[in-house]
């Protein structure tokens, strides 16, 4: 997910995008991201090429920003859609200045703020969760003596 040439024949653009403190070169999205995108955020987009340009369009312009100021791992994108990536160097691929640069693995989508209540505080709907699965958990082990 690379932009190859610019209107000027034979030219290159910059080949990373910053964001935070790495340099993302690359993007990878998982098949569960593309699920959870054609789900909860663009139905009928099938291909995982179009979801990789989107981002990598949103990374140009700087629409993805933290969603919180220390979390490396959940984004928004336009302030509204929740995204979950990872990052990993590049081997073998480094900058001018000789720092690494980094692959974004877009691990999955948890939709749009403004559909989903829930997730505009991602940390209490977390432990909401953990809470209703445990409870759930020792319900149904209950039932069964």
């Amino acid at each position: 997910m690379r932009d190859k040439i610019t209107e000027r024949w034979n030219t290159y653009e910059a080949f990373y995008v910053q964001l935070g403190d790495k340099k993302v070169a690359d993007i990878v999205i998982t098949n569960h991201a593309k699920i959870r995108y054609n789900d909860r955020i663009v139905e009928k987009t099938n291909d995982s090429d179009a979801i990789a340009s989107f981002i990598w369009e949103c990374l140009k312009q700087g629409r993805i920003e933290p969603y919180y100021r220390n979390e490396e791992d959940v984004y928004l994108i336009d302030e509204d859609i929740v995204v979950v990536a990872e990052f990993t160097d590049l081997p073998g691929e480094i900058d001018i200045m000789g720092n690494p640069l980094h692959k974004m693995i877009v691990v999955t989508f948890l939709g749009k703020m403004s559909e989903t209540m829930e997730l505009r505080d991602l940390k209490s709907y977390y432990s909401w969760l953990r809470h209703s699965r445990r409870m759930t958990l020792m319900k149904n082990s209950r039932k069964m003596r």
